[in-house]
């Protein structure tokens, strides 16, 4: 049969293909597995590949061929990012050597539903060690089990994070689709930096139970894709509630049955779009990537309302990191807690020790500040954290994306997803500053990033985000601006970027 092209065939035309045996299962994955041999040596993408994966395939084929009723992702291989359990073979890591040789004792909620999808887990992606918690000053894309990550469409840029294999793989054709999650920015940045839709749902949609944390109060996991039908499609898959997270106890009446059905070409006309527009975070060419988008939802019937006032990075980051570092030594440490007896590290301080005895192979590049000011927290009733808290939603909710929203009878706020992706630098971590992703992230709502642009190459995406539980009219209005501008193009693994 011949190769399918994953780079330009969505998941609903796999479907097709698959039910009308014009490929198999087993074809996809031997496609996948051999893409990924021929590429990932210059992305570094995927840090374990499922054994079970072809065995896997070929029972999706038998069950397909026996009448079986499937699953919205039948056959389909997915790829998941190292901090999300599964009872296999596989290790789940958070790509930090501490946790290296660990065996979940039972599926992440959402891989439990991702096999009731039919969907095919074709192995586990790299990513920024323990989720971006480890220091301010980490390169993302780095753990110290994976190595780097590294951006295809310019090999020295930075993937960005804390989901860079996911994003990496899907945008270089390693599967159909991947798994991120998100704390803050760790879906929609490597969406927007790899020319993805990455779609951050609401906080309680989506279960984290069997997911290396950060934080119960804004933890979520979410679909990578190269179209908003296919990320739409595999949110269907991951949404609903799981009695292992209290969180998620509202997940089956709030979610919708099927989120392709919202997607309409003329999702634009007569919506209410207000503009964010951060002030001088952003590279120039991201400026005038956004310009042309809120033209473009303009020629599409939007009502645009600009300028829409919102809370600034500078005001909400101090009071998240109060909650972000508190959150984390508590979650962690009842993770880490529920592992394996064979796991000989059982808590946050013994993470921080174990780097500190093997500092030359773990430390090489960047220290544990971060681990460090988190296990100096006090806990979940301390005075600081609860009023940072209160700040969060304050400031984010009432103040911000509920206030906005209501004063300008708004559908949706539409602002830059990421700054241009920065050069890899190993010594000095990270140098883009640029976010937006704090106000969905902080209050809990859910966003979308969607390819705008290319500055100098290098992709760039605007993001759609709205009030909790709103992911139908955010993929309304992400699918018609997806399809009136058709902007993605893939990638071509250059050496550098032109500027």
């Amino acid at each position: 049969m011949a190769e399918t092209d994953l780079q330009s065939t969505g998941i609903a035309e796999l479907r097709v293909q698959l039910d009308h045996g014009q490929t198999t299962a087993r074809e996809l994955v031997e496609q996948c597995l051999a893409q990924i041999t021929a590429d990932d040596d210059r992305t570094n993408a995927v840090i374990e590949l499922n054994p079970d994966a072809l065995e896997i395939a070929g029972q999706c084929d038998a069950e397909r061929g026996g009448g079986a009723e499937t699953g919205p992702l039948h056959g389909i291989p997915i790829l998941i990012k190292d901090n999300i359990d599964t009872a296999d073979t596989m290790m789940t890591t958070a790509g930090s050597l501490a946790l290296e040789g660990s065996i979940a004792k039972r599926d992440a909620g959402i891989v439990t539903k991702l096999r009731s999808a039919g969907a095919v887990i074709l192995g586990k992606t790299n990513l920024t060690e323990w989720a971006g918690m480890r220091s301010l000053r980490s390169c993302s894309g780095w753990s110290s089990r994976g190595g780097q990550t590294r951006n295809p469409y310019a090999l020295d840029r930075s993937p960005s994070g804390s989901s860079s294999g996911s994003g990496v793989a899907v945008a270089a054709g390693y599967c159909a689709a991947a798994i991120g999650t998100e704390t803050d920015g760790s879906i929609i940045f490597p969406a927007s930096c790899n020319s993805l839709v990455g779609i951050k749902p609401t906080v309680g949609l989506v279960s984290r139970s069997g997911i290396i944390p950060i934080s119960h109060s804004q933890d979520t996991a979410g679909s990578l894709a190269r179209t908003v039908a296919d990320a739409a499609l595999v949110l269907t898959a991951l949404a609903g509630s799981d009695l292992r997270d209290p969180s998620c106890a509202d997940a089956d009446r709030q979610r919708a049955p099927d989120y392709t059905a919202f997607l309409d070409i003329n999702g634009l006309k007569g919506a209410r779009i207000g503009i964010h527009r951060p002030t001088g975070q952003f590279h120039s060419g991201v400026s005038d990537v956004f310009e042309n988008a809120i033209e473009a939802i303009r020629d599409k019937g939007a009502v645009v309302i600009d300028s829409v006032f919102l809370p600034s990075m500078e005001e909400v980051n101090p009071h998240e990191d109060v909650v972000l570092c508190t959150d984390f030594r508590v979650d962690l440490n009842a993770y880490l807690s529920d592992l394996a007896r064979t796991v000989t590290v059982r808590s946050l301080a013994d993470v921080i020790r174990f780097n500190r005895d093997h500092r030359d192979t773990v430390m090489r590049w960047f220290p544990q500040d971060v681990l460090d000011e988190s296990e100096a927290t006090h806990g979940l009733d301390d005075p600081a954290y609860l009023q940072a808290r209160e700040t969060c939603l304050k400031l984010t909710r009432t103040d911000g994306i509920d206030r906005a929203m209501a004063e300008h009878d708004l559908d949706a706020i539409i602002t830059p997803s990421a700054d241009v992706p920065c050069l890899i630098d190993l010594e000095n971590g990270d140098s883009a500053s640029g976010s937006t992703t704090y106000l969905a992230a902080v209050s809990g709502y859910p966003s979308i990033s969607v390819p705008a642009g290319y500055v100098g190459g290098l992709p760039v995406g605007v993001s759609f985000i709205a009030g909790a539980w709103a992911e139908p009219t955010l993929i309304r209005l992400a699918y018609a601006y997806e399809q009136a501008t058709k902007i993605r193009q893939p990638p071509g693994f250059e050496a550098t970027a032109s500027f």
